[in-house]
């Protein structure tokens, strides 16, 4: 099975960036942080939406074998944008957490959806990504 999807931008990180089915429409800015206006969204936001809501699919599908309530889970995408190498370089934390989770078998189930996500095979030797069991 494959899936294909596409959006457009015009203007850049102060434009305007739709799916192109029409779906969606979103107001782009930069953030304060470095420089922006910060009145709409950003890439960094949706990269973080995106990531941590397919690492939260991961963790559904594999959850059962560590016998862990995946629906319980609550995954935390942080994205850092840093200056690095005379450009910008990213780093994410993903942060899990299940409610009365064994911490062991939750990390294995962390680290396993790692494997499965393929947000986290994207990133792979890309960007840092660091896992974390709340």
């Amino acid at each position: 099975m494959a899936y294909v999807t596409s959006a457009t931008t015009k203007g850049g990180r102060n434009g305007r960036a739709m799916l192109d089915n029409g779906a969606l429409a979103l107001a782009m800015a930069a953030p304060k942080e470095i420089g922006g206006a910060g009145d709409g969204h950003n890439p960094e936001q949706l990269f973080a939406l995106g990531y941590s809501s397919c690492y939260g699919q991961a963790i559904l599908l594999i959850s059962k074998k560590y016998g862990l309530d995946g629906q319980a889970a609550r995954v935390t995408c942080e994205v850092t944008l840093d200056q690095k190498d005379g450009g910008f370089g990213l780093a994410v934390e993903l942060k899990v957490s299940i409610p009365g989770a064994d911490k062991e078998k939750l990390q294995q189930l962390v680290e396993e959806a790692h494997t499965v996500c393929p947000y986290s095979k994207a990133t792979k030797g890309n960007i840092p990504v660091k896992l974390t069991v709340v």
